[in-house]
This record gives structure tokens, sequence and C-alpha cells, in this order.
């Protein structure tokens, strides 16, 4: 929990790793190119006293990571996102057991997500099929960019995506995060676009499909698809560092998910170990629309509690405490226990 000016906050990490990128763990050129690609992000678009010298960076481990989500960085529960890479690293990129060996360590504070490439056809739907069940999922993290073989990316509308699609259905994973940002060396811009959304949230309404990055540098195209599409929602990782190296155009990205998508359906992710949270969260509830930007209406203390945690725990049923909920939804609460307590 954050608490600042007499406001606490309640924090979803929505979008957390466990990584290795070292040397030791490289197949080719390309786990190195990621690595030092994810480097030159956290490097450049962090406050200089928080960056972490590059051989931490490559490898953390879970002490560190601990310590940087609840132990100093507010908190209150935190989501893997699964990225595997298995063309570029040996043992993958994020670290599975390890992340799900912490999620079974620290079950109210972290919920582990894992990940499914369709190109691996009808063995990958048994493979899901038992990750499903190992993991408890409810969300799964989809990199269309990745490559596989000869294959350089794929569409989330392609017959074999279409058909994970079902099967996430029928094994109640709702949540479907996808990377749709910019791009990391040395994977394809183009195969990161958003348009694939648009065609799967029509044609699967009882699933979430929380866009990652919020497609930046594609941000204008992914907003005319959220407005309309009612279970497509924006993943900030990415975004939130720039509230540091460029507030003018976080304002500007904020500004726009604000009008075009709502308040209801913008979730926060320090996209650790890319950023810490910390800074982020401070940063964050500091933050104000710059005045002479008047075509954004100023950022609300209630919008940035749904920001920061209250929305990412409605999509996973997470147990808010009371006394962070806002007054609405510990009305809700009340009048949900007092309905049951009259049956």
């Amino acid at each position: 929990m954050y608490e600042k000016d007499g406001e606490k906050y309640y924090v979803v990490d929505g979008h957390v790793h466990i990584w290795d990128g070292r040397e030791s763990n490289h197949k080719n050129v390309h786990g190195k190119q990621f690595i030092d690609c994810f480097y030159d992000y956290h490097k450049n678009l962090s406050p200089e006293e928080v960056v972490w010298d590059y051989d931490t960076y490559t490898y953390y481990g879970a002490e560190r990571f601990m310590k940087d989500l609840f132990g100093e960085g507010y908190v209150d529960h935190a989501i893997f996102q699964a990225t595997l890479l298995s063309d570029f690293y040996r043992t993958g990129f994020g670290q599975t057991d390890e992340a799900f060996g912490l999620t079974r360590q620290h079950p109210d504070k972290l919920t582990y997500n894992h990940a499914y490439d369709p190109r691996n056809g009808e063995a990958g739907l048994e493979q899901l099929r038992r990750d499903a069940e190992r993991f408890g999922l409810k969300g799964v993290k989809l990199y269309t960019a990745e490559w596989h073989g000869d294959s350089r990316g794929y569409k989330l509308d392609e017959p074999w995506s279409r058909r994970y699609l079902e099967e996430c259905l029928e094994l109640g994973i709702r949540n479907i995060h996808v990377h749709k940002g910019p791009t990391i060396r040395p994977l394809d811009r183009d195969a990161f676009d958003v348009a694939d959304i648009d065609k799967v949230a029509t044609d699967y309404l009882d699933l979430n499909f929380v866009v990652e990055h919020v497609g930046l540098p594609r941000l204008e195209d992914f907003c005319w698809i959220a407005t309309q599409e009612s279970n497509v929602y924006g993943g900030l990782a990415v975004a939130m560092p720039f509230i540091h190296s460029r507030p003018r155009y976080f304002a500007q990205i904020i500004g726009e998910l604000l009008y075009w998508i709502g308040e209801d359906k913008i979730l926060f992710g320090s996209d650790y170990a890319l950023w810490t949270p910390k800074w982020l969260v401070e940063k964050f509830v500091d933050f104000q629309i710059p005045e002479d930007m008047p075509e954004y209406p100023a950022i609300t203390t209630d919008q940035k509690k749904k920001i920061l945690g209250l929305n990412a725990a409605a999509l996973y049923d997470l147990d808010v405490p009371r006394h962070l909920r806002l007054p609405t939804q510990a009305g809700d609460a009340d009048a949900e226990v007092a309905a049951g307590a009259g049956a």
C-alpha cells in the first residue's frame, strides 16, 4: 500500500518478471541483443539514482524481486507475465520454476500467468491444458512477435490462435495479456501491430484482452479499438517511465487513454525489472496534467486509485481490504454480504 496526503492506494503491479539474461543462458546472439535492448530501455528512461549495473540486471533473483516489490515498492499484489523466447534462451528468458515457486510461497501476494504459442499446434494445446491445471491459470501472456523456427510472428486471428483462445474459454482462463508495444531487438515491429486485437475482441466477448504497453507507438490505433470493444484493456507497462523522462508525452498518453477508454480499463504495471515500482508509484500519485494542456482534464485521486490497483484487482478477483476500496465499492461489498445473509 502507498499512502500520501491522507490517501491510501492499493497497488497491483500487473506486469512483472524474473528473467535470466546472462550470457550462460544465451542460445545465440539474439539473446544478447534482447537483454541489451532491455537494459537500454531501463538505463535511458529511469532516474539516474535507480539505474542498476548491467550484471545485476541480467539476473537478480527472487530475494531482490521480493524486496523491490513488497519491501520497498508499495506493491500489494503482483502478476507475473511469462516471456519464454525459447529460440533465444536455453532455459527461456522468464524463469518459470522460480516465478511459480514464489507464487506458491506467497499466494496472497503473487499471481502467475504462463505463456503459450499457437504455432505449437495440437501438442501446444495439450501443454496448455497441463499448464492450466499446474499453475491454476487465470491469465496468459502472449508474445505475437516471438520467433519460432522460420516464423517471426503470428496474428491472434489466425486459425490455430483461435483454437487456443477457445481452449482458454474452456479452461476458465479469462485474461489474455498481449504484448503490443515497442519492438525489442531483434523482434520485428510489424509483428506487434494491434489490428488483430480488434477481430478477436469482437469474436470472444467472454475473454478480457489486456493490451500491454497500450499499443505504443500505435496509441491512436489502440484507443480507437479499445473505445468500442468493452473487453479490451490497456496495460501501462513501458508507458509509465515516460512520467520521468518525457512527462508531457506521458500526459498525452494518459490523457488520451482516459478520454477514449476510460478510467476503469487502465492497469498499472512496472514491467519489473525493466523498471522498479517504487518511483513509478510515487511519481504517478504526484503527477498532474500540465495546465497548458487544457484538452485533458485533471486526473482525480479516485482515477489514480483505480489505475494503480483497483482495476486489476477486479479482473483477478483480488480481495481488496475494505478501507482501500472506493466508497462505492465498499458499499457494493456490504450489499453483497447483506444479500447473502438474507438468503
